[in-house]
């Protein structure tokens, strides 16, 4: 075989791999949304994304939340201001510099987070269920790694892989 014939091959095997990626993407996304759907009176998708933000990354600041929006902090701001006024995030001030603000969930912010991971992982759980162990294992190994190839957290919150991490 030549080197034309294996980069075309390799290509393939690329576009494969993809595809596999993709399939399993919809299958996913389809969990979320399911579980998102147990939100939609309380809040937007931006706006759970932003608990689960403060959840999974513990107090964070506007600036942050705007950073890993990629939105302006105008925006950032009025978003939170929603979700104060809906009693589901606190801001207070940062206990090392009072200049700056800290979000955190409170209690109702909480219980609706775990809702929707709840409902995830059981979601999860029930299509894992299905698979082989070793399948499962496998599986497992390789989304921690494309999760890590992602810049994402490894932190065991099934959340976070569908939304990208604040730095």
């Amino acid at each position: 075989m030549n080197a034309v014939q294996e980069h075309h091959e390799d290509r393939q095997r690329f576009t494969q791999q993809v595809e596999a990626v993709l399939w399993a993407s919809r299958a996913l996304v389809g969990i979320a949304a399911a579980s998102v759907a147990e939100a939609e009176d309380l809040v937007t998708v931006p706006h759970l994304r932003i608990l689960v933000m403060v959840d999974t990354r513990g107090p964070l600041n506007l600036g942050a939340v705007a950073a890993a929006l990629e939105v302006n902090p105008s925006n950032a701001s009025r978003a939170v201001d929603r979700l104060i006024k809906a009693g589901l995030l606190d801001r207070r001030d940062a206990p090392q510099d009072r200049r700056n603000l800290t979000l955190t969930l409170t209690a109702a912010g909480q219980g609706l987070v775990d809702r929707v991971s709840t409902h995830r992982r059981e979601a999860i759980a029930a299509v894992l269920e299905r698979m082989t162990p070793e399948d499962r294992d496998v599986l497992a190994a390789a989304l921690r790694r494309f999760a890590a190839a992602a810049g994402e957290p490894i932190d065991g919150d099934v959340l976070t892989l569908l939304w990208p991490p604040t730095h």
